[in-house]
């Protein structure tokens, strides 16, 4: 594959009209608080755009094909359980279905570094892997609650 430079334009221009505006308002916030964008191609997605502060992950887009995925970097979900309480059962379910967390089963089954997350929501526990327990489908109904996960992530994190 042709390395290419991509801009966020580009980026935006193969999104669907109905999720450019929540693209574009994802984009202004985080740029406002300071993140870094870099947009690519690779064979897996048509487009996947991460935003960093620092080192540290914030925010993915990862657009493909068959739609659009965002995953939020939520280190510090056990701050904002309310949220997570209120997430639609379709975002629950994507939680549920992502990939097990090895260390709470075996702790020498994963890299030293590695906690996993154990996720409460509502009256269940989710043991998972931090690396994609946090990606949803982009569609009407999850927009609102990525938003919502997005900045009370920022804000447990600037109260840290």
């Amino acid at each position: 594959m042709e390395k290419t430079n991509y801009q966020f334009e580009d980026f935006l221009m193969s999104v669907s009209d109905e999720h450019k505006g929540f693209v574009q308002e994802v984009n202004d916030f985080l740029l406002n608080e300071g993140c870094k964008v870099k947009i690519a191609s690779t064979k897996t997605y048509l487009f996947s755009v991460k935003y960093t502060q620092g080192r540290r992950g914030v925010f993915n887009f990862m657009l493909r094909k068959r739609g659009m995925k965002a995953s939020v970097y939520a280190s510090n979900f056990s701050q904002y359980p309310d949220v997570l309480n209120r997430l639609p059962e379709s975002m629950v379910a994507q939680v549920a279905k992502s990939s097990d967390c090895k260390n709470f089963t075996s702790p020498t089954a994963c890299w030293d570094g590695c906690l996993g997350y154990d996720i409460p929501i509502g009256e269940e526990h989710y043991q998972k892997c931090k690396f994609g327990c946090f990606q949803f489908n982009v569609d009407a109904e999850s927009i609102p609650f990525l938003l919502e996960m997005l900045k009370s992530e920022l804000k447990s994190r600037d109260a840290a």
